[in-house]
């Protein structure tokens, strides 16, 4: 069976080098094996007030936690080691990722990536397709919107949701993007 990771970052400020958190779970064989969570320290000290109002996260929280560039060993192994990535709005996701890696001076890595938005669209055809709105029309408990752990397993259960649906991983299929 496949595997895959679903990941999520929140970010600090509008620019997308600026993750303060991440998320990751992994699935193998249909059943949560890894939950990695980490706080990050940005790159810029300015929190834009908006941002610390919806994720929770202020600057003495991460002041003392590592940069992007020494969480990288962490967590590139976990991504390494799966069948492909899924992020809600994963385009979002996937450039914090990105731009992550270009700021530290990292290779971003060649991820197969699909999105739990485009997937829920897809399939379940449902006219709000927001994280919690999915959530909650796939019965799937959903602890706190905009923390990167929880997101990251929403997520998961939302790609979980779609296998049992009969969603099938094609790399070359629409709602995959090789990164």
């Amino acid at each position: 069976m496949t595997s895959f990771a679903a990941i999520d970052f929140e970010t600090a400020d509008y620019k997308q080098d600026s993750a303060c958190s991440v998320g990751i779970v992994v699935v193998r064989s249909g059943r949560i094996s890894t939950r990695y969570h980490s706080l990050i320290r940005p790159p810029r000290k300015r929190f834009v007030p908006m941002f610390v109002d919806l994720h929770g996260i202020s600057w003495e929280m991460v002041q003392e936690k590592k940069t992007f560039a020494e969480v990288w060993p962490e967590f590139a192994p976990i991504l390494n080691s799966v069948d492909f990535v899924a992020a809600h709005n994963a385009p979002f996701d996937i450039s914090v990722l990105n731009a992550c890696c270009l700021a530290a001076g990292i290779t971003p890595p060649g991820l197969e990536v699909c999105c739990t938005l485009k997937i829920g669209r897809q399939l379940w055809k449902q006219p709000k397709n927001a994280l919690p709105d999915l959530c909650q029309h796939l019965g799937i408990p959903f602890s706190r919107h905009h923390d990167a752990l929880a997101d990251a397993e929403a997520c998961a259960q939302i790609v979980k949701r779609a296998f049992k649906a009969g969603w099938t991983f094609y790399p070359a299929g629409n709602i995959i993007t090789s990164v």
